[in-house]
């Protein structure tokens, strides 16, 4: 065992996944850690075989276990004879998967290999991870959230209701794994840009985890994603004979805090201090409480206001490189004011702060917000909800976008509004009058949502302005020239951002190490990407991308005396490295 940790400090890197493998935090067993060659034992309650070892995902291979394996397992005649190996396997399923038409099949069908074979999932999403992304994360797990009742089959996670008030910590004892290290919780109010959907939100938490497996590596099994069923006030679920949620209204106010308070509580009993447990998709209201509220108890950290402001950010200040000047002297202008927006907003400040060495109250002031009832200006004050009010400037009434960008005059354009089709052309081309090459960010998922296209930006631009957005578009030709739209895609940081967290043991998440995420990811831009107009890294580079951010996470929590995994390893990114789960097969004995 000693040795096996030995080797994880010294870092055997598994960024090639034919590598020598690599463990994740607290492998007890050490099997994780074992290379190739080296046997392992497949444990579940007793050693797996026979038929059950063919039924269990952690452990089985399909055809590719050996011969010897299938004397030693009771398998000979439970398998045809013949032995592929796991590069075939993936072959095959690769080849059928492109067969399929809609999106929502493929998403099906990776949602039954996960449940058949999970390293053969995970091998198959590692290296196919740019075709396969937009499958099991945005823009298809949207869809496959608003017909989860139909597709379901099994549960791939926790679901807590109000029927199990007061014996949370019992339901979470009911999950068959301890030692769980990152949990996805959503209530499924605001999922994606597609608003209530109530318990059949799941979908997005299971989403996130097998991201923090393939890009982020870690381990499978430390992973728990869960969904609070608190009602649902979307009438057309309510009425829907499929949906498999509780059928009333949603519990709001007192009720709801205490219900998510034994939740908390729970939760830290049961996985104790160090356990990262992300909100996912809760309604702005409830985000930016449980944040404030929990972020000095727990190990705690919301994706959309914290994960979409680092991934944004870190497109901003790479993107610096083409734009010309430091982060104060452009100005931002938002569409949204919700947690995305704010939590943008907030995070460029205290960037910019940081290299202008000015109170944040004063580089706020270089970005400006626009909610449905126009620009946020300090005469709204009093009617504005808290976390619009440190953006409320001093400035005549505007009634819409195009008058803000008219009269702010923007640099940069980000939206956040989960509205598509709002950066209209009159918008782009009004942003286009008074700057040679303006940036353009429309971050709303999914795709339908997104407030315009590449082809729209590029071509009401003619050409002139950066790009990037939420969901994927396709590369986009104008006039012989080849525009590669880029991809603010939140999977660039928050699995990298976890294995950080876990790795270095760290008991709070604190907004310096959301910086050194963004500072991370900015840094792994090349100039062969700046050349194509990107500013972010090409996806495939995304396990090697997440060490690099995971070693700054870690580096700034032992800064700030947050972690207490000690002492701290020499070299972080090959620590990182090592910790990375591998779905490479194990040969058993």
């Amino acid at each position: 065992m000693e040795s096996a940790t030995k080797g994880a400090r010294d870092g055997a890197s598994v960024l090639d996944t034919k590598a020598a493998v690599g463990g994740g935090v607290e492998d007890a067993y050490g099997e994780d850690r074992a290379t190739e060659d080296q046997l392992v034992t497949p444990w579940t309650l007793s050693v797996a075989s026979g038929y059950s070892l063919l039924r269990d995902p952690r452990h089985n291979k399909g055809l590719a276990f050996t011969e010897k394996e299938r004397d030693a397992h009771y398998l000979c005649g439970l398998l045809p004879p013949t032995v592929v190996s796991q590069q075939v396997q993936e072959k095959k399923l690769m080849k059928n998967l492109r067969q399929y038409q809609v999106p929502l099949q493929k998403y099906m069908a990776l949602m039954d290999l996960e449940e058949r074979n999970e390293r053969l999932f995970y091998k198959l999403l590692i290296d196919n991870v740019e075709e396969l992304l937009p499958i099991v994360y945005t823009p298809t797990v949207g869809e496959a959230c608003q017909k989860y009742g139909s597709i379901f089959r099994r549960p791939q996670g926790l679901f807590i209701s109000l029927k199990e008030k007061g014996k949370i910590l019992e339901v979470l004892k009911n999950w068959p794994e301890r030692s769980i290290q990152v949990i996805v919780v959503t209530d499924g109010e605001r999922i994606l840009g597609l608003g209530d959907l109530g318990c059949q939100g799941m979908g997005i938490p299971v989403g996130k985890l097998s991201l923090y497996t393939a890009l982020g590596g870690v381990r499978p099994s430390a992973c728990l994603p869960i969904t609070i069923d608190v009602g649902t006030n979307n009438e057309q679920l309510l009425q829907n004979e499929f949906y498999i949620g509780l059928r009333q209204k949603r519990a709001t106010g007192q009720e709801y805090a205490d219900f998510l308070n034994e939740f908390m509580s729970a939760v830290k009993q049961n996985y104790g201090e160090k356990v990262l447990v992300q909100f996912e998709d809760f309604a702005n209201h409830n985000a930016f409480e449980l944040l404030t509220k929990y972020r000095a108890t727990h190990l705690v950290f919301n994706d959309d206001i914290q994960g979409t402001a680092a991934v944004v950010l870190a497109g901003v200040v790479a993107a610096l490189k083409l734009l010309g000047g430091t982060l104060a002297d452009h100005t931002f202008l938002f569409l949204g004011a919700g947690e995305a927006g704010t939590g943008i907003a907030e995070l460029i400040a205290l960037e910019m702060s940081k290299q202008v060495k000015a109170p944040v109250e004063e580089t706020r002031k270089k970005i400006w917000l626009v909610d449905s009832k126009g620009l946020i200006v300090g005469s709204r004050k009093e009617s504005l909800q808290h976390f619009k009010k440190p953006w409320a400037h001093e400035h005549e009434p505007v009634k819409d976008l195009l008058g803000a960008v008219k009269a702010i005059k923007p640099t940069i354009l980000i939206g956040s509004s989960g509205v598509g089709k709002t950066f209209t052309k009159e918008v782009i081309e009004t942003l286009c009058s008074f700057n040679e090459k303006p940036l353009i960010l429309a971050l709303s998922n999914p795709t339908s949502q997104s407030e315009c296209t590449a082809e729209e930006a590029y071509t009401w631009s003619k050409g002139r302005a950066m790009f990037a957005s939420g969901s994927p578009f396709d590369p986009v030709e104008l006039e012989g020239k080849v525009f590669v739209p880029g991809q603010a895609n939140n999977a660039y940081i928050f699995p990298g951002f976890g294995l950080g967290v876990v790795m270095c043991g760290a008991i709070r998440v604190h907004d310096e190490m959301l910086l050194a995420a963004s500072e991370a990811l900015a840094g792994q831009v090349t100039q062969e990407n700046f050349e194509k107009g990107l500013i972010y890294p090409p996806f495939s580079n995304i396990r090697k991308i997440s060490a690099n951010i995971a070693a700054k996470v870690a580096a700034k929590a032992y800064e700030l005396g947050l972690a207490s995994h000690l002492p701290r390893p020499e070299n972080l990114v090959k620590y990182a490295e090592s910790c990375m789960y591998s779905p490479v097969y194990r040969n058993y004995r």
